[in-house]
């Protein structure tokens, strides 16, 4: 429940702090007092969009705090509204997200503006109010079905997918399969061309390449004068004096080092010339596959490496064409009984619908019977849908007849403002016993109404009011009668401002702002007398009043409510004398 909330700077409010209790707390002032600017800053604090228009002329900022509880929770919740367009969020003074504190504040309270029972009349709404009337039996089959439903559009997705890549891919059959030949016939290696050209810039130097080779040979072994029989006769001679000194013997022995390097050496070079073959044929060979590979890369604008994975890719989708016809049956099998599940369970779904239907359509008659709707009514109505959606493919609106003899219509048919206004109260009792929200903020939901009429819906605000908190913004004294807490919005102005004030009112206060409402700006003896009157009958239904005046038959009371319905429960009263 919410017990605090303090506004600074907000509108026409300089300051202000009210203490909200358990039960109905009621608001009243004259038009144009401020009441809509309170149920705005009331909205703020529970998430809904700021607006730099609210901030106070001639103020930095509008700061709204509330305190609110949820069970054992406690929540300090700050809103700050800068003029300069900057908005923070607190709860218990942490900085968080609009989405974040707008979430948390749906658990907390509901607000209910005279314009709110525009839902019901959305035939879209009806299905949720239903579903959540039995959640806890509802919520798993549609969980169910949400899961199925899920999987067979993903099924008939990928279904229509692979048909019209099918479809696609045939028109392009011919042209792949050439590719894929020319790819296959190419016998493509990694790394080839690399290869290729190393292969090439060896074969045409290989004639220079053998002339060298040879000339070098010659040069190390078979030339009169060759390097190793030099170095042969110089090993030779420094060996004969190397025991003489250790310098010596070093000598010797690098030069017979070098001797058998050298020999070594052109052993290597003899068979690189034996192996060195000058081929014009291989040459061109060479060439001409290095062209080939060329001509296909740039063909593609790929690599080998990508040229060799296309090559698989394509031959991929020859196969998946060729495989069509079997992988479309294959699923067409699969989405037909995957759509059976589903219907299986949209089935079930709308059988636990329709049976908590039959409960909500008993519980809202006598709700509405309550409220002195005594020949209405009430009906919900299912149609199959046309198409299967993660709802199911039940399509579900409320039908209503008010009247003796009139037909079911749909709600948006019901053209009395002030009829609305009683219906959407009878949902509110209702889906109040399975929300949990602990908090209902009602703004002027007596548009439409008077009299009679006013006193019934006051009597069942207070019925309401046993389980939640309610915060009723009116205009009706037969409805703020009712009121266990009471405040009164006022306007002020000087010379340079105008100030809202609320106030919450002691017992005679009550009296005095009652009689107001009766009566207007002058208050007579007789308006106190029916003030104080109106709180005495407030204590009682009319149907009560009824009985103790001893007309207690509900077609006497249907007849005379609607004769009455603008007049006071003391009128009222008087008549039954």
């Amino acid at each position: 429940m919410i017990r605090h909330i303090s506004i600074k700077n907000f509108a026409t409010i300089e300051k202000a702090e009210i203490d909200f209790h358990s039960g109905l707390n009621t608001i009243t002032g004259e038009t144009g007092a401020g009441k809509s600017v309170a149920v705005e800053a009331m909205s703020l604090a529970l998430g809904s969009r700021a607006d730099t228009a609210y901030v106070r002329s001639g103020k930095d900022k509008a700061v709204i705090q509330m305190i609110a509880e949820d069970k054992d929770d406690e929540y300090i919740i700050t809103r700050e509204i800068s003029a300069s367009g900057k908005n923070i969020c607190r709860i218990n003074d942490e900085i968080v997200t609009l989405g974040y504190l707008n979430a948390l504040c749906k658990k907390l309270a509901d607000i209910h503006g005279q314009y709110d029972h525009q839902s019901l009349l959305n035939p879209d709404h009806h299905i949720h109010l239903v579903d959540l009337y039995q959640k806890d039996q509802i919520l798993p089959v549609k969980e169910k079905v949400q899961h199925l439903y899920q999987s067979y559009t993903s099924l008939r997705s990928r279904l229509k997918s692979i048909l019209e890549e099918t479809a696609k891919n045939k028109r392009e059959q011919d042209f792949m399969a050439y590719e894929l030949e020319e790819l296959q016939n190419a016998q493509l290696q990694i790394g080839e061309d690399v290869e290729l050209e190393e292969k090439i810039e060896l074969l045409q130097n290989s004639e220079r390449i053998y002339e060298n080779l040879a000339g070098a040979y010659q040069i190390a072994s078979e030339d009169e004068n060759a390097a190793l029989s030099a170095i042969k006769r110089m090993s030779d001679m420094l060996m004969e004096i190397a025991p003489y000194t250790q310098e010596l013997d070093d000598l010797s022995r690098r030069t017979n080092e070098l001797y058998y390097e050298l020999e070594d050496i052109s052993s290597s070079v003899r068979d690189c010339r034996d192996t060195t073959v000058f081929s014009p044929e291989e040459l061109d060979e060479a060439i001409e596959r290095s062209d080939l590979l060329k001509k296909l890369k740039n063909k593609h604008g790929r690599s080998i490496e990508e040229l060799i994975a296309y090559a698989e890719e394509l031959e991929e989708k020859l196969s998946s064409i060729e495989n069509a016809d079997a992988l479309k049956t294959q699923l067409e099998h699969q989405l037909a009984a995957q759509r059976q599940e589903l219907l299986a369970a949209c089935e079930m779904l709308s059988t636990a619908r329709k049976e908590a239907a039959a409960q909500l359509e008993q519980k809202i008659t006598k709700e509405l019977t309550q409220l002195n709707f005594n020949d209405a009514r009430f009906s919900i109505s299912f149609k199959r849908a046309e198409h299967l959606t993660s709802e199911g493919f039940d399509n579900v609106e409320f039908l209503i007849s008010t009247n003796r003899g009139e037909p079911l219509k749909p709600l948006s048919k019901i053209a009395s403002g002030g009829e609305m206004s009683r219906i959407m109260l009878a949902f509110k009792k209702i889906t109040g016993d399975y929300d949990e929200i602990p908090t209902m903020i009602f703004d002027e939901i007596d548009s439409g109404i008077s009299g009679i009429a006013a006193s019934v819906v006051g009597h069942k605000l207070k019925e309401i009011a046993a389980t939640h908190q309610i915060i009723c913004i009116t205009h009706l004294p037969q409805i703020a009668a009712f009121g266990e807490h009471s405040y009164k919005i006022e306007k002020q102005t000087d010379e340079s401002s105008t100030y809202t004030t609320i106030t919450e009112l002691t017992a005679d206060e009550k009296v005095q702002e009652i009689a107001r409402l009766l009566g207007g700006t002058v208050i007579t003896d007789t308006t106190l007398r029916s003030a104080r009157e109106l709180l005495q009958n407030s204590q009682y239904s009319i149907k009560e009043i009824c009985a103790q005046s001893g007309y207690s038959d509900p077609n006497y009371f249907s007849r005379i409510f609607k004769k009455y319905e603008g007049v006071t429960p003391s009128e009222f009263r008087e008549h039954l004398r």
